[in-house]
């Protein structure tokens, strides 16, 4: 059975590749490998939350957490667009994360970038202004929805959550688990079967 790419310690044999694509007005190259998420390139769901995500918080001062990162295709990009931001990036996949540490310095916002090695949260600490994640859906929906309540607990007060899903993935489960959460879902972009849901943790 091929590994999967929350596997921690893949056993694949580490064959490096080399892409770069444009996000508006930046170009950005990023190193990835076998056995880890969308190895051939940015996919189009990551993408759309970027967009989504610096769209709607131009200026932003705060924390930032990319949860399940991967290589870091999100975080970095989020990084490199909102400047005075602090991004931690985490995963349990360890060849993701070498792979994070090279496209951080590569596209030369390691100054700004934190790494985690952490299955889902056992490593987190603190709260975030911003969480985002492009969740593992081949993990099964309670990893999935356990994404979901942990980024509540890490959120602070105020705080947006942003999750990228195809609608034949669970796009509809996972609005209603999310308007659970929070009390809270809209729609912050629709694009080619792919919805960036986003909720707020209310300010008590």
């Amino acid at each position: 059975m091929a590994e999967q790419y929350f596997t921690k310690n893949p056993e694949t044999e580490k064959e490096i590749y080399k892409y770069d694509w444009n996000i508006g007005r930046e170009r950005f190259y990023f190193y990835t490998s076998n056995s880890v998420f969308s190895k051939n390139g940015m996919d189009f769901g990551s993408m759309l939350l970027v967009e989504t995500v610096v769209r709607e918080n131009e200026g932003f001062e705060g924390s930032v957490l990319d949860l399940g990162c991967g290589y870091g295709p999100m975080g970095i990009s989020i990084a490199k667009f909102l400047e005075k931001s602090k991004v931690s990036m985490s995963d349990v996949n360890e060849r993701a994360l070498e792979l994070c540490t090279m496209n951080a310095k590569e596209n030369k916002v390691q100054d700004r970038v934190e790494i985690i090695n952490s299955s889902m949260f056992d490593n987190i600490q603190g709260k975030y202004g911003i969480i985002v994640t492009n969740p593992p859906i081949r993990a099964g929906k309670d990893v999935v929805f356990a994404f979901y309540e942990g980024a509540y607990e890490h959120l602070s007060q105020g705080g947006s959550l942003y999750v990228v899903i195809q609608k034949k993935q669970g796009a509809p489960s996972t609005k209603t688990k999310l308007e659970s959460i929070f009390g809270n879902c809209e729609i912050a972009d629709k694009k080619s079967g792919y919805f960036i849901f986003k909720s707020v943790k209310a300010i008590f």
